[in-house]
């Protein structure tokens, strides 16, 4: 219901302002570029998920594997504990505890081609043991707001676009994205949670979740013990040979277990087409109301809005950087843009280019996300998953402009 007024919204939006425009400055081209935008972003739309049906076909081929050689029961169990309290509708052990595991882990890596076809089979499996097939289940809720708040634990591609622009130290966003993406995920949980009255403040949460912050912790103090040119290939090499021996692993185990390897991942594959296919209509819905909100200026009316409050309390620096922080819940791409242009027009070293880097990799798109997973599984009621979603994105972005204000 909520994602049904927000796509309302970017084109009544949409069409004041450029009415606006039109009336009152004699802007003739705005309507010309917002009907120019809407067939460039169906377009955009279907290309992605075109796409997108190679990827999904490839790791629901894999993800087959590792369920009939039994890897997922087994990273199920390990991780049971925890998601016993952070999802206490699931049953306890279910195969889709090592779905949304392996979905989160190929999040941190930054490994988002692998991330999205998991967390949709995550979604499909989690449909299944949903009592109201068209309502968001709250483990579905959880899941997708562990999903938006972006927790990435290796920034990859931000590093490689400083270091193609020339970036002195291309790393030195690393640590402030590590620090606000896990802001960004802790408030998303504690959001969540306090909807669905889940108690944090027991044995199993705190201790998966003080072990991630030690995890964390370490990390941080070995890259940077690491060069800028070190530190890059460290993290891209570690974060593909991890997940490249997962895929041995799974393979292996099918094969312990004599399964036919092959078969398996055909009947897997089999499902990421299906799944690709009907995501189709929704990712092309939110993909055209996003380019008709931008093509018609509504984006830069309100960054100049907010650039005149911040000037009352005297200081407006990071708005220049803020455009990357509200496209990122609504276009990755959009965003990446606008980091890329904040770099070209201030400087990649700036502090306008620094933060902008930081707002990139302090969250996820959220409505692509939304859109995407609840449209994979036929969810017409997403509750309150937007409201949390955006919590965690507003907390990753305060927490990355008082990061980046410490740190640059």
């Amino acid at each position: 219901m909520v994602l049904n007024y927000i796509w309302i919204g970017f084109f009544v939006i949409a069409f004041v302002v450029a009415l606006v425009k039109l009336i009152f400055f004699g802007d003739t081209s705005v309507f010309p570029e917002i009907m120019n935008g809407t067939f460039e972003n169906a377009k955009l739309g279907f290309e992605l998920s075109l796409g997108l049906t190679g990827v999904m076909t490839l790791w629901l081929g894999i993800m087959k594997i590792g369920e009939k050689g039994g890897a997922i029961n087994y990273l199920s169990r390990g991780i049971s504990p925890l998601f016993n309290k952070l999802f206490p509708d699931i049953p306890k052990n279910h195969p889709v505890h090592g779905s949304m595991v392996m979905n989160i882990a190929a999040n941190m890596l930054g490994l988002d081609n692998a991330a999205t076809p998991l967390g949709l089979k995550a979604m499909k499996e989690l449909q299944e043991i949903n009592p109201e097939k068209s309502k968001a289940s709250n483990p579905m809720i959880m899941f997708l707001v562990l999903n938006t708040s972006g927790l990435t634990i290796i920034p990859i591609s931000v590093m490689v676009y400083r270091a193609q622009m020339g970036a002195a130290d291309p790393s030195d966003i690393f640590l402030p994205i590590l620090l606000s993406t896990f802001v960004s995920t802790l408030i998303g949980i504690v959001a969540v949670s306090l909807f669905q009255k889940i108690n944090l403040f027991c044995k199993e949460v705190l201790l998966y979740l003080g072990g991630l912050t030690l995890l964390i912790t370490g990390v941080i103090y070995g890259f940077t013990l690491m060069s800028s040119e070190k530190l890059g290939v460290v993290s891209s090499v570690s974060a593909n040979i991890i997940l490249f021996g997962i895929i041995i692993v799974f393979i292996l185990l099918a094969v312990k277990r004599k399964i036919n390897v092959y078969d398996a991942f055909i009947e897997g594959a089999k499902e990421g087409f299906k799944v690709a296919i009907k995501i189709i209509p929704y990712l092309v819905a939110i993909l055209v109301a996003i380019g008709v909100f931008r093509a018609s200026g509504a984006m830069d009316v309100i960054i100049e809005g907010l650039r005149w409050v911040f000037t009352v309390f005297g200081s407006t620096e990071f708005v220049d950087a803020l455009p990357v922080a509200f496209m990122k819940p609504l276009s990755g791409s959009g965003a990446r843009g606008l980091m890329v242009d904040a770099m070209s027009t201030y400087g990649v070293d700036s502090f306008v280019g620094r933060l902008a880097c930081t707002f990139q990799g302090a969250t996820d798109t959220t409505f692509y996300i939304i859109a995407v997973y609840f449209g994979s599984v036929k969810i017409k009621n997403t509750r309150y998953a937007v409201t949390a979603g955006l919590l965690a994105d507003i907390a990753g972005i305060i927490a990355a402009i008082f990061i980046a204000y410490l740190f640059f």
